[in-house]
């Protein structure tokens, strides 16, 4: 079975494309997923996503499992990778090609071992990257009637043990936000800048204002942070005065509340700013990711499931600082985000050198097979 996974991800690999145009992936998980026989197969779920579900003869829970669809976009051409992707627009260095394969593989021994009772479903869902694909599934009429019990979704993550399985109670993922500021002024000639409204001074104040954020707007309990991302003020000429700037910047904490906090501390802020250079402000949120929360009892299936299959588990103290869109699922729906170590000296995720590692594709599929029995539902 792993041979034979190993095919189906760099497969995927192969055909990486970014969040919200993965058609080609979508189509070629289709195909896969047709002969292993759901009860169910629909398409085209929140943009691209693909949802697939067994029923078993008896009542019981019912599970909701999740991977991505989607790849980074980063040129992969120069790669070494006997199976890098053939596009040089889009490259899985987060894993997506792995914890799609993952879900093929449990396809591929449902097939073979029904479920007993209960029901599974099995989401492949767009756009993780950007914030909108489980937003998107969620309110996609073809979930409206369904409910799940527990939702879960595993990530390989480089720096833990392969193998190992990463989960705490509580928040798992942190909070995120994206932010452009939009700063219009007047241009003028650079020997006249009294003639005009240059953004330049009102950038480099917005920056010290921005940076500071989190430590003049929340507590010092509080686990906050604002980056700066990205600045440019007007263009690359020595005879115009700028009239027009734009500043990006990422709002991160571990709660939803005080990102509100932040959220509402950066607007002030920038219109403040704005105000006191007589410039316009348009402001807009983008890559919105809520915190993932994790319910205790979701954490203690995934528990049951590691320890029946004898994998080490590590409890992190505190949530990751990254991201994920997951979150959508566990704010409305009991479940649970976990990792899954893909080696302690691996690549990082989102580095030029990652990819995911192929001997992580069994045990993957071990601990899926092993929650669903852990839910009595084989």
């Amino acid at each position: 079975m792993t041979d034979s996974l190993e095919k189906i991800r760099q497969t995927l690999h192969r055909q990486a494309e970014t969040s919200g145009i993965e058609a080609q992936t979508a189509g070629t998980l289709q195909k896969m997923l047709k002969g292993c026989r759901p009860d169910s197969l629909f398409s085209g779920i929140g943009g691209q996503g693909v949802l697939a579900q067994w029923r078993g003869p008896k009542s019981g829970p019912s599970l909701l499992f999740r991977a991505e669809l989607d790849a980074l976009p980063m040129d992969e051409r120069d790669s070494l990778l006997v199976h890098k992707a053939s596009c040089g627009l889009a490259a899985h260095k987060c894993g997506h090609d792995g914890h799609m394969a993952i879900l093929i593989g449990l396809a591929q021994h449902l097939h073979s071992r029904p479920l007993k009772a209960g029901s599974l479903t099995m989401l492949f869902q767009p756009a993780e990257e950007t914030g909108q694909g489980a937003k998107s599934v969620i309110e996609d009429r073809a979930l409206a009637d369904m409910h799940f019990d527990w939702v879960f979704a595993l990530h390989n993550l480089p720096g833990f043990p392969m193998g190992q399985v990463v989960l705490r109670s509580g928040i798992f993922a942190s909070a995120s936000e994206g932010l452009r500021i939009d700063l219009q002024g007047r241009s003028s000639h650079a020997a006249e800048p009294h003639l005009g409204r240059s953004p330049m001074s009102a950038v480099a104040t917005l920056i010290t204002e921005l940076q500071s954020l989190a430590q003049t707007s929340t507590p010092l309990e509080a686990n906050a942070q604002c980056t700066l991302v990205y600045a440019k003020v007007g263009e690359e000429t020595h005879g115009t005065s700028p009239g027009q700037a734009r500043l990006c910047a990422t709002l991160r904490s571990h709660q939803d509340e005080c990102m509100q906090t932040l959220k509402a501390a950066a607007l002030d802020r920038a219109q403040a700013v704005a105000d006191s250079h007589r410039l316009e402000l348009s402001t807009q949120w983008r890559e919105s990711f809520p915190a993932t929360r994790n319910h205790p009892d979701a954490v203690a299936l995934v528990e049951q499931a590691a320890e029946r299959l004898g994998l080490s588990l590590h409890r992190p103290e505190h949530p990751f600082a990254w991201s994920e869109d997951f979150g959508h699922f566990t704010n409305r729906f009991s479940g649970a985000l976990f990792g899954l170590g893909s080696g302690e000296k691996h690549p990082v995720l989102h580095h030029p050198d990652y990819d995911f590692p192929d001997e992580l594709l069994e045990p993957g599929v071990g601990l899926w097979i092993s929650i669903l029995e852990a839910a009595r539902l084989q």
